[in-house]
C-alpha cells in the first residue's frame, strides 16, 4: 500500500526533506529514488506540496488539465516580505494567465501563436545563426584560455548562446543580451527560489525592469514579423484583441523558459560530455551522437526538474487520496528515473531506444513549445564547443555550485582549461 501524508509512516528522511538545500541540489537522486520507492505521492508538511515521483503518475496529471489545473505554475515558491509585495504592487507588476499558468480557453490561442515561431520550420531555418553564434562563443573561450584568462563555460558560453539565438528568432531589438539574461535568470530566482528579504528585494528591482522594458514593448512600435506584433493583433475567443497586461505575460514567459533553461541544460549537458571524456570527443567525430548525448542528459538531469499543478476535485493519485485545492509539485526529474520506463537508468546511455519517453519538456496540452529549440540548440552547442576546444577539461580544483530553485537545477559554472 503507498504511504500518504502521514509522517509516522514516512521513511525519516522524509521529514527532514528540505527542497531548496544545499544537499538535494548536489545530489538530488538517494531523494528521489526514494520517494519513488516508498512514498510516491508524499504530502511534505513544510511546503505544503505533494510530491509525485513516479512516472506513470506525473504522466496521468499532465494528461488530465480538468483534474489537475496549472494555475498554480508560476506561483512564489517561497513567500515575498511585505515590503517586496508593496515595491511590486507601487509598480504595476502584473502577470496575468498566459502559457503555462493558463487553464483558460484563451490558452490555446496563445500557445499557437508562440508555437509559430518556435515549430519546425522556424528551428531549421535558425541553425545557421546557432552554429554561428555557438562557433563564435567557441573561439572567444578558446582565446580567454590561450591568453590565460579564467574561463567560465557557464557565463562565456552556455548562458550567452540561448538569449542571442532567441532575440533573433522573436525580433527583439534595442537591448543587450547580458541585460535580458540578467532579468531573465533574476525573475526566474524571484519566482522559484527562496531567497533572504535583502535579495527579494534586488529580484524584485530586476523584475520590475524587465517587466518595465517588456511593457514599452508591448506598448510601441512593433518589428513587423516579431512575436510582439503578433501578439498585438492576436483576438481572443469572443473576438476582442489580447490586452497589453496579457502580452507582456506571454513575452516574459517566452523568454525565461527560452532563455534560462535551455542555457541551464546547455550547461548540464557540457559538464557531463566532460565528465565523460570519450562523449566530448565523439560529439564532433560520431554522426548523430551530439544529438543522441543531449537527449540522455535531459532524460536524467533535466533543467525544469518539476513543476506545479493543483486539483480541481477530490480525486486519488497512485491510490492516494488527495482534496481538491491540493499543491501537487510533478518530480519530472524523477520519472527520468523511473526504473518502470528505462532500464538502468542511473546510466547514461546515449543510444537509450525509448530515451524520448522522458517527461522532461511535460505533456499535453502545455508540453513545451520550445522542446524543438531546446534539443537543437543543445546539441549543436555542445558539438560546436567540442570541435573547437578538443582537448578542453573542466578545472580539477573546482566543484561546481548548483543552482537549486523549486523547478530549476544547474551547475552555476564550469570553470574549464586546456589539458
Amino acid at each position: 500500500m503507498h504511504k500518504t501524508d502521514d509522517t509516522a509512516n514516512v521513511p525519516e528522511a522524509f521529514t527532514a526533506l528540505d527542497l531548496f538545500g544545499e544537499p538535494f541540489a548536489l545530489d538530488p537522486y538517494p531523494t528521489l529514488d526514494a520517494l519513488r520507492q516508498s512514498s510516491p505521492v508524499h504530502h511534505d508538511p513544510v511546503t505544503n506540496l505533494w510530491l509525485v515521483s513516479r512516472y506513470r503518475d506525473v504522466r496521468a496529471v499532465l494528461l488530465d488539465p480538468r483534474t489537475f489545473h496549472p494555475d498554480n505554475a508560476q506561483q512564489v515558491a517561497a513567500p515575498l516580505t511585505r515590503r517586496a509585495l508593496l515595491t511590486l504592487a507601487r509598480a504595476r507588476f502584473t502577470l496575468p494567465p498566459a502559457l503555462a499558468n493558463n487553464g483558460g480557453p484563451t490558452h490555446r490561442g496563445l500557445r499557437a501563436l508562440v508555437t509559430r515561431f518556435l515549430d519546425a520550420h522556424q528551428v531549421a531555418a535558425a541553425v545557421p545563426l546557432i552554429d554561428r553564434t555557438a562557433e563564435q562563443l567557441a573561439l572567444d573561450v578558446r582565446e580567454k584560455i590561450m591568453v590565460g584568462a579564467q574561463c567560465d563555460l557557464v557565463k562565456d558560453f552556455a548562458r550567452v548562446l540561448p538569449c542571442r539565438v532567441l532575440m533573433e528568432l522573436l525580433g527583439i531589438r534595442g537591448v543587450a543580451p547580458n541585460a535580458l539574461a540578467d532579468w531573465s535568470d533574476a525573475a526566474l530566482e524571484l519566482f522559484w527560489g527562496h531567497p533572504t528579504p535583502e535579495r527579494q528585494l534586488h529580484l524584485v528591482d530586476q523584475a520590475i525592469a524587465f517587466h518595465a522594458w517588456l511593457s514599452a514593448q508591448v506598448d510601441g512600435p512593433a518589428t513587423e514579423g516579431s512575436l510582439i506584433a503578433a501578439l498585438r493583433r492576436h483576438r481572443l475567443p469572443d473576438g476582442t484583441l489580447l490586452d497589453p497586461a496579457t502580452a507582456v505575460s506571454v513575452c516574459f514567459f517566452v523568454f525565461v523558459a527560452g532563455h534560462s533553461t535551455t542555457g541551464q541544460l546547455i550547461a548540464t549537458t557540457l559538464r557531463r560530455a566532460l565528465e565523460d571524456g570519450q562523449a566530448w570527443r565523439r560529439a564532433t567525430s560520431e554522426p548523430g551522437f551530439a544529438e543522441r548525448w543531449s537527449d540522455e542528459v535531459l532524460r536524467r538531469e533535466p533543467s525544469v526538474t518539476s513543476w506545479r499543478r493543483t486539483t480541481t476535485r477530490d480525486t486519488t493519485i497512485g491510490e492516494v487520496p488527495v482534496p481538491a485545492g491540493a499543491q501537487l509539485l510533478l518530480l519530472l526529474m524523477s520519472t527520468g528515473s523511473d526504473p518502470e520506463i528505462f532500464a538502468e537508468p542511473e546510466q547514461l546511455c546515449p543510444y537509450r531506444t525509448n530515451v524520448r519517453q522522458h517527461l522532461s519538456f511535460g505533456a499535453g496540452r502545455h508540453r513545451c513549445p520550445g522542446a524543438l529549440l531546446a534539443r537543437t540548440e543543445t546539441a549543436r552547442a555542445l558539438r560546436a564547443a567540442a570541435y573547437a576546444l578538443p582537448h578542453l577539461t573542466l578545472a580539477l580544483d573546482d566543484t561546481p555550485p548548483m543552482l537549486n530553485l523549486l523547478s530549476f537545477r544547474s551547475p552555476k559554472r564550469l570553470l574549464v582549461q586546456l589539458g
